[in-house]
C-alpha cells in the first residue's frame, strides 16, 4: 500500500496539490489519524499548511505561539514526537492543557526532512487518548519519508519551472531592447540591469513590465 500512496505523491503535478496529497493520504494510511496538516519553515518562520481540518490550525497556531509541542520540537530537535495524553505531558506544560481543552488527546509530529535540509513537520492529531502506538510511529515515519521526498521534488519542479520562464522573459524583453535601439545582447542586458537597479525592482520583473507594454513608449 505504501508504495501505491508513494508513487500517487510524487505524480502530483504541483507543489500546492502535493501537500493536499500528502494530509489526505496521512489520514487514510496512518491509523488513528483524524487530523493531518504540515508545517513548513520558509525564512525562518512556521507556517501551516493544507490543513485537513480547521482544528489542526488551531493546534498548530497553540504551538507557535508558546513555542512548544510536538510539532515544534520536531522541527527544532530533529526527532519524531508522540504524546497519547498531551493534557498530562510533562514536556510541554502550557501547551498540553491548552490542546486538551479543544479535545485533542494524542499527536504525532514528524520532522519532515531531505539529507540536511529540514522542509517543516507533519502533525496528526487524534480526539482520541492514546491513539498511535510504536507500530504505528513506525509506519508513519516511513510514509513521512515518502512524503517530504514528494514535496521537495515538486518544490525543485517549481523552482526550475519559475526558473526557466524568468530566463525566457529576460531573453524575450532584450530583443525588445536590441530592435527597438539597434543594440547588441550585452548592451541591451545592461539597459535591463540599470533599469531594474534604479526602480529597485528583480530583473525578470523589469523584463515583464517592458514585455507587457512593448507597445506603448
Amino acid at each position: 500500500m505504501l508504495g501505491g500512496v508513494a508513487r500517487t505523491l510524487q505524480a502530483e503535478p504541483d507543489v500546492v496539490t502535493t501537500l493536499r496529497a500528502i494530509v489526505k493520504a496521512a489520514v487514510d494510511y496512518v491509523p488513528g489519524a483524524e487530523h493531518a496538516g504540515i508545517s513548513l519553515v520558509e525564512r525562518g518562520k512556521i507556517r501551516t499548511v493544507a490543513p485537513t481540518s480547521g482544528i489542526v490550525e488551531t493546534i498548530d497556531q497553540l504551538q507557535y505561539d508558546l513555542r512548544e509541542g510536538p510539532c515544534h520540537d520536531a522541527i527544532a530537535e530533529h526527532q519524531t514526537y508522540r504524546t497519547g495524553n498531551v493534557g498530562d505531558e510533562p514536556r510541554w506544560p502550557a501547551f498540553g492543557p491548552a490542546a486538551a481543552s479543544v479535545s485533542i488527546h494524542s499527536l504525532l509530529s514528524y520532522r519532515l526532512f531531505v539529507t540536511d535540509r529540514t522542509l517543516g513537520a507533519l502533525n496528526l492529531y487524534s480526539s482520541r487518548a492514546n491513539a498511535f502506538d510504536e507500530q504505528t510511529e513506525e509506519d508513519g515515519r516511513l510514509f513521512a519519508t515518502h512524503a517530504a521526498i514528494a514535496l521537495i521534488g515538486a518544490q525543485r519542479e517549481a523552482q526550475f519551472g519559475f526558473a526557466i520562464e524568468n530566463r525566457d522573459i529576460i531573453s524575450t524583453a532584450k530583443g525588445i531592447l536590441m530592435e527597438r535601439h539597434d543594440l547588441d545582447a550585452a548592451f541591451a542586458f545592461r539597459m535591463l540591469v540599470e533599469a531594474s537597479q534604479s526602480t529597485n525592482v528583480k530583473l525578470h520583473q523589469a523584463a515583464a513590465w517592458l514585455v507587457e507594454n512593448r507597445h506603448t513608449r
